[in-house]
């Protein structure tokens, strides 16, 4: 009986480790995925979360990241602003923080239209309408650069992680329609929004403009 008993417990064993072995790490403990490891390999570039913008293509995050999450793409229609082609991950665990991932893709404007006629399905937003694509289309998106990454992790910061990771602002600037206060970081191509769940926007620094104009001409610069 007793040996019968130990083997039960040696099998216990041995599948518990198979099990360990077999299914996947959902964690990314990596200093490559802290939202504060921002490098720029050139003056076009800004490298975060192991992801090159401005050079690496959405198939290459894909690849990166297929363990992760699911990647999903859609081009998006604003109300009131010029389309673009939206891919995001629902969901990753980096460093045991869990967040979302939105990233945009350099999709040529005059190719824009024809992916919007081809659409596959159109759904409704509070915000405007997102567009399914059709699969060779899919692929064209992916074999282009993403333009910028915004990282949304579901849990609350306070300023003073921020001030700690990234230092005092440049600027602040708080949307007159929102409220919501930026804390700008062009040094770093970098947009902080602190809410009840904070907003990280990336964008290579020559691109920096194309996040910090549309705030000064809607905003007010606090001291």
């Amino acid at each position: 009986m007793d040996k019968k008993i130990i083997f039960a417990v040696l099998a216990l064993i041995i599948v518990t480790i198979a099990l360990i072995l077999v299914i996947p790490e959902k964690s990314v403990s990596t200093p490559d995925t802290l939202p504060w490891k921002i490098s720029h390999p050139t003056p076009e570039t800004t490298r975060v979360f192991g992801i090159t913008l401005g050079k690496s293509t959405l198939d290459e995050v894909a690849q990166t990241y297929k363990n992760e999450a699911e990647l999903e793409i859609s081009l998006f229609k604003p109300s009131d602003a010029k389309m673009g082609v939206e891919a995001f991950f629902e969901e990753v665990n980096f460093n045991g923080l869990k967040a979302k991932i939105v990233m945009t893709i350099a999709v040529p404007e005059e190719e824009l239209p024809g992916m919007f006629q081809r659409g596959l399905r159109m759904n409704s937003t509070p915000s405007g309408k997102r567009i399914t694509m059709t699969a060779d289309d899919l692929a064209r998106v992916k074999s282009l650069p993403i333009t910028s990454l915004t990282y949304l992790p579901n849990t609350k910061l306070e300023e003073s992680v921020i001030a700690k990771r990234f230092g005092t602002p440049t600027q602040r600037v708080r949307e007159k329609k929102t409220n919501l206060v930026h804390w700008l970081y062009p040094q770093h191509g970098l947009d902080v929004v602190l809410d009840a769940k904070p907003l990280f926007q990336y964008l290579p620094l020559k691109d920096f403009d194309r996040a910090r104009v549309p705030l000064l001409a809607n905003g007010e610069v606090l001291k």
